[in-house]
């Protein structure tokens, strides 16, 4: 059998476009680590007009025609991610041998794993958050403790066929990544096979959150940066910033609300210090004066905003299904999911010892060189070589039934 290289060749499969936020951004720096490392990489995305890659990535893309991005409803969202999917398992039968191991993301990599495991390459199915059986229970726990309904275009509502897709997907994988102790407890959990489970991690863009310098005297400033809906806990920080009681503090809160949430939190959202700044772009800047970031998530993959609140010296004051990366006490604060009473307690805590506060802000922002996506990337490149024994050691996982 002939020796794999090293580092392995890798073909990264992204039923997505490129150039966004969220799931996208994590995507892009992933690939772009694992360049700069030194990872030959065959990317294939739906599209990544404008988007800069470095030497060494071998682009193909999907859903683009003449120069311009089809979008996926053109075709009916999953149609455009099994277009994507045939496409990539396509090619990878045209090349195994230039292929050590597929990454792939969910919802268009079904044919391209089942593809890896005909061929014997190793298939990893990346999972950004929880188990999805885990990520839905959780999900309507929240909605539920909020007292609203999940609305039901949410990425997290219960769907029969997106559960099946998924459970089939993980099936069929060599191994799943997850990013974080907590989503590999939920998929333990929910009865997947620990030892097809791989834990990398995710990164920050240390350049674009940088180190804090002197930060201007201001009162103490708590800051909620994400989706406004149950899943994120907003009602959690709302109800703890109440309790604490802060004198003179501020919470402020940036990103959209979901409408029939927000008229429920409208009472605490009225609280003295509550500010709503909707949707922000200079999110680097506001982590850079804010002491606190609350996150008192329901649930979480890792949450890349407690990474870059670290990088920028604020303490993450978050919930243990957060998927937070260090060690809890000293590089974030934790509390129980739904506990508002623990997340108040630290809020006055820390505001009321501005010596602990600044001692923990230094220490994130010494720790800063392992949050960045160079550092995410040598943990994957290892998961990768694993993932390479493990096909080899393992039988392939059985294929189950319908394509």
């Amino acid at each position: 059998m002939p020796l794999t290289p090293d580092p392995p060749r890798v073909l990264y499969s992204f039923p997505h476009a490129l150039g966004r936020a969220g799931i996208a951004e994590t995507a892009l720096q992933q690939v772009r680590g694992l360049a700069r490392a030194g990872v030959p990489v065959v990317l294939f995305c739906t599209s990544a007009i404008g988007v800069e890659l470095p030497p060494g990535v071998e682009l193909h893309q999907t859903l683009v025609v003449a120069g311009r991005r089809i979008p996926h409803r053109a075709f009916g969202v999953q149609r455009a991610y099994d277009l994507h999917d045939r496409r990539v398992a396509a090619w990878l039968r045209r090349h195994p041998g230039e292929v050590d191991v597929v990454h792939a993301w969910p919802r268009g990599c079904l044919r391209t794993l089942r593809t890896a495991a005909e061929l014997g390459i190793a298939a990893l199915r990346e999972s950004p958050n929880a188990h999805t059986t885990s990520t839905v229970e959780a999900s309507a726990a929240a909605a539920a403790d909020a007292g609203i309904p999940l609305p039901p275009d949410h990425s997290h509502a219960a769907s029969a066929s997106v559960l099946a897709q998924e459970d089939r997907e993980y099936r069929v994988a060599t191994a799943v990544l997850v990013p974080s102790d907590y989503a590999r407890r939920e998929f333990v959990r929910q009865g997947f096979p620990e030892e097809r489970l791989l834990q990398h991690r995710y990164g920050c863009d240390l350049q674009r959150f940088p180190a804090r310098g002197t930060v201007p005297p201001h009162p103490f400033r708590a800051v909620f940066i994400g989706r406004g809906d149950p899943t994120k806990g907003l009602h959690v920080a709302l109800e703890a910033w109440l309790r604490a009681a802060i004198p003179g503090g501020e919470l402020l809160i940036a990103g959209r609300i979901q409408p029939d949430y927000e008229a429920s939190l409208l009472p605490l959202l009225a609280e003295t210090g509550v500010r709503r700044l909707g949707f922000v772009d200079d999110v680097p800047g506001l982590l850079g004066t804010a002491d606190v970031l609350l996150l008192p998530s329901w649930t979480e993959g890792s949450a890349l905003v407690i990474l870059e609140a670290q990088a920028s010296g604020c303490v993450p004051l978050v919930s243990d299904a957060g998927g937070a990366l260090g060690v809890a006490g000293e590089d974030y604060l934790e509390h129980r999911v739904g506990d508002a009473a623990t997340l108040a307690d630290q809020l006055r805590a820390l505001a009321s010892d501005p010596v602990r506060l600044a001692r923990l802000s230094a220490h994130l922002m010494a720790g800063r060189d392992a949050l960045g996506w160079d550092a995410a990337a040598t943990t994957l490149i290892a998961r990768y070589r694993e993932a390479v024994a493990l096909r080899t050691a393992l039988p392939a996982p059985p294929a189950p039934p319908g394509r």
